[in-house]
Formats: C-alpha cells, structure tokens, sequence
C-alpha cells in the first residue's frame, strides 16, 4: 500500500499552483475621439451626465410605447430563429468552457477487471495445462497534468472569454431583431399611409373626372381637359397597385421576423402620426457609450482569448508532468477479493520535455501572437464602426429636422395652389392643366412628406441601436 508521506507528497504536488505565461492584458485605447465633435450634435441633443442613464439602460418597452408593436417584439424574442441559434450557441460555448476546466482537476474513476488466460502444456512451467485467473479493482487517476506552467489554465482562460464572447454576440443579436422589426413595423406604417393617401386621391380624381366629364358631355369642357382628367386617375390606380403590394411584402417581412404570422389584430396604426412619440435619447462620451455596446464587448473577449492562447502556447516549450495513480486490491479468486493482504497501488509519474518539434511550437506561438494582434485590430475597428454610426445618425438628425420643416411647408404651400388652381378652373380662368399640376406637385409633396417622415423615425431607431440600445426589456 501506498505510504502516507507518498499520499502528502501527491497532495501538495496536486495543490501546486501553476503560474500563467499569458501576458497581463491591457485594454487598447479606443482609435476614437473622446467626445463627439460639437458639429456632430444638433440643437436640443440631451447630454447624458455621468449619473443618468444612457441609452444602452433604455429598455425596449420604454422606448417602443406602442403595444402593436410591444407585442410583435415580444413575439420575435420568442419565436425568431437567428436569435434561438444565438442562444444555443451559448450553451454550446459553455459546455465546451465546463470541458476545459474540468481538465484542471484530476479525473477520479473506479475500474473492474477480470483476467482469464489459459496456456497450453509445452509453455507451462509444470508442463501441463493451467488456467490462471485474476480479478481487481481499482480507484484512480489516469494521466492527470500537473499545470506548473499555466498551460490548462490559459486554455481555460480561453474556453471562458470564447463563452463569454458568445453572450455578447447573443446580445448584439438581440438588439438586432429588436431594431429590424422596429424597422419593419416602420415601413408597414408608411406604405399603408402610402396605400390610403393614393386612394383618397383616386377618390378625388375620380370625382373631378366625372364633373369634367359632365361638363365634357355638355360642351362645357375640352376632350383636353376629359383625357388630362383621367391621367389622374390613372396615376393613382397605379400607386394604389403599387402600395398594395408593397403592403403584402411588409407583412411578409415583418412576419419572418415574428416568427409567426401577422393577423389583423396585430396590425399597425394607419399612418405615422398614430404612432406615440418615442423618448429623445441621451448621448454620452463615445469612451462611455460605445464600449457598452455588445459587438465591442464580444471583440474584446475575442481579445483576451487570443491574449490567453498566447500563454497556453508559451507553455507548450516547458515540460509537462503528468500523473498515473490508483489504489485497490486484487485476486485470483474473486470471493477473496477484499480479503486482507490484497491490497495493491500504482503510482506512475511521467514527465514529458521538448526536445525538437521541427519548429512546431515556435509556429504556434507566432501564429497565438498573431492571432492577438488581428483581435486588437477587429477590436479597433468594431469601436471605429461603432462611433461611425452614432455620429452618422446625430449628423443625419440635423438634415432630417431640416427637412421635415421645409416639407412640411411645401406641402401646405402646394395644398393651396391646388385649391387656388381648383376655383381659378371652375372660374373658367385657367385650363385644367394647371389643376392638374398643382394636384401633381400637392400629391408628390404629400407623399415625400411620409418619406421624411419614416426616415425621421427609422433615424431614432438606428441611434437608438447604435447606442447599444435594445437588450434589456
């Protein structure tokens, strides 16, 4: 039987700890400016002080207020695919990090043996046949390393930021469809809106087509202005044709987000202006605001599991010692198995040291210390890409308030020539030509009007995502 000073020696060589030869790791600074360039910011932009909170803690129901579209948020959470498979590969990353770290324990098993082995007479020892028989069992470990140098540890460390990376990228995902059915119940609203200020011109159309054909038939009016009439008409059929598909396509869209589909129930408002107002957004400093942001989050653990490689490589240049033991008892005769004095122990150490790897470890450890300096770039680039976008939407901000004041204008202004244009024919003192031009102008301004419109709000959408905003409920 083992010795109690060999079980102390094995304890403590057990209870060694290894040291790391991963290098410490140091946050690169982030390629981008400190603060936002005041140019960037419109007037009435909300500052977020270091108390408040900032848009990555706006949860989704709080700025989403319209239940349509709570509800079909809630229902893509549930049912959308992506984001399930973002899900499992969460825990298929922590299954594999559970693998890694249970290599630094060593792995106690039980094993039963029964041996039979018969010989024949010319090479047994008496001469004649003999059957021997042997039965043992055992507790124990097999080939457990002692990680002096770090080496199962760092491949730990690695397992770990690699799971924590998937969390991220769970989230990044989330924020995604979030964002994308935002978007999609956006462009419903819109194309519906669309869809009825077409029919109400056709209405329309249709109604001063009859009256000019009336006064056509009366030889009030030209066969001009009959044909100039029914262009009009013509026009919105066209659009309403157009609107309703796109209206179908929306729907479609929107229901491979939800995963399910859209019934009636669930539909949206019929314009924009039904919408309820989403809350204005604080923007912080970009060091605050974008490393919050879960695409960065996940480079950065790509990071340190590079950083951590480069010492589970390190490590391979050092010798590994693994350990071989059991204890148990054995016999020939399986009813004296537990008997005294059959007790029996292995205790096998080994020790394994390079000597030549034809270059093997010194290409792993170039292509970990590699493999560190493309995470660091990736991680650059993803803060690069994150400011890009926040200072793209404050930029556009500005345009689009513009453009919704002047738009809004034009359309009141061209609503008027319409009428103007409208009593002047009736007047018999302009052709209906000029009707039909300030119908064209009111009814082009009209639409672009939802455009800005749409544009204005998928505008908050994409600062809101681009702040990291989404993820939580």
């Amino acid at each position: 039987m083992m010795s109690a000073g060999k079980y102390m020696a094995l304890a403590l060589a057990l209870l060694l700890p290894g040291c790391s030869l991963a290098p410490n790791y140091v946050r690169p600074e982030a390629p981008v400016a400190q603060a936002w360039p005041d140019d960037f910011m419109p007037a009435g932009t909300v500052l977020a002080q270091p108390s408040e909170a900032v848009a990555a803690d706006i949860g989704w129901k709080q700025f989403f207020t319209d239940p349509h579209l709570q509800h079909l948020i809630a229902l893509a959470l549930d049912n959308n695919r992506d984001l399930r498979v973002s899900a499992l590969n969460i825990e298929r990353a922590r299954g594999l990090y559970q693998i890694q770290r249970a290599d630094l324990m060593p792995g106690i098993e039980a094993t039963g043996e029964s041996s039979n082995k018969g010989l024949p007479a010319d090479l047994s020892s008496r001469g004649e046949r003999t059957v021997s028989r042997q039965d043992s069992v055992m507790v124990g470990m097999s080939s457990y390393e002692l990680d002096f140098f770090g080496r199962i540890q760092s491949l730990k460390d690695q397992a770990l930021e690699t799971y924590l990376g998937t969390e991220e990228a769970y989230r990044s995902a989330h924020i995604t469809l979030v964002s994308e059915v935002a978007m999609a119940y956006l462009t419903l609203v819109a194309d519906r809106e669309r869809l009825t200020i077409a029919q109400d011109t056709l209405k329309s159309q249709r109604a001063s087509y009859d009256m000019i054909k009336r006064r056509f038939d009366v030889g009030v009016s030209s066969e001009l202005d009959l044909r100039q009439a029914q262009t009009s008409v013509d026009t919105a059929r066209v659009d309403i044709a157009r609107y309703t598909g796109q209206v179908a396509q929306d729907l479609t869209a929107l229901g491979v987000l939800v995963g399910t589909k859209v019934t009636p129930d669930m539909l949206p408002a019929q314009s924009l202006s039904d919408l309820p107002l989403w809350p204005e957004l604080p923007v912080g400093l970009p060091s605050d605001v974008l490393l919050r942001r879960p695409d960065i989050l996940q480079a950065e653990h790509a990071l340190k599991a590079a950083n951590a490689n480069i010492g589970a490589a390190r490590a391979n240049f050092f010798p590994r010692i693994t350990l071989t033991a059991g204890i148990g008892t054995a016999s020939n005769d399986l009813s004296n198995l537990f008997d005294g004095g059959t007790g029996m122990w292995n205790f096998l150490p080994q020790i394994r040291l390079p000597l030549f790897e034809g270059g093997r470890n010194v290409a792993n450890l170039r292509v970990s210390e590699a493999d560190k300096k493309i995470a660091v770039a990736n991680y650059e680039k993803t803060i690069q890409n994150g400011f890009r976008e926040v200072a793209d939407a404050l930029i556009l901000r500005i345009s689009l308030a513009n453009q919704l004041t002047a738009q809004e204008s034009l359309f009141k202004a061209t609503s008027e020539t319409y009428r103007l244009s409208g009593e002047r024919y009736n007047q018999g003192i302009d052709s209906y030509l000029a009707v039909l031009d300030s119908q064209r102008a009111m009814y082009s301004s009209q639409l672009n009007l939802v455009t800005v419109r749409e544009n204005r709000e998928q505008n908050l959408i994409q600062l809101y995502r681009a702040l990291g905003g989404g993820w939580k409920e």
